[in-house]
């Protein structure tokens, strides 16, 4: 039995992400999702909007079939 997995190559925040530092966010996404470590991707608020930035993810944490994620803009 495989798990269910799913290859994000940007960010979506959908505006529920929560600013934890001075250039730090944390999202929580439903399901279980892998995202790329350490370099720059966009970000966008939908699937269909601009994109509004760039970030790098520092961390990925897969629990309870939510992942959280942490990034940092880039500038």
């Amino acid at each position: 039995m495989g798990m269910p997995l799913e290859l994000n190559t940007m960010i979506v925040t959908k505006g529920k992400e929560d600013k934890v530092g001075d250039n730090e966010y944390v999202l929580k996404k439903q399901d279980y999702r892998l995202y790329p470590l350490d370099i720059p991707i966009e970000i966008k608020k939908t699937i269909d909007s601009e994109k509004s930035a760039k970030a790098m993810i520092k961390k990925v944490v897969w629990e309870n079939n939510i992942t959280t994620i942490t990034y940092q803009l880039i500038r």
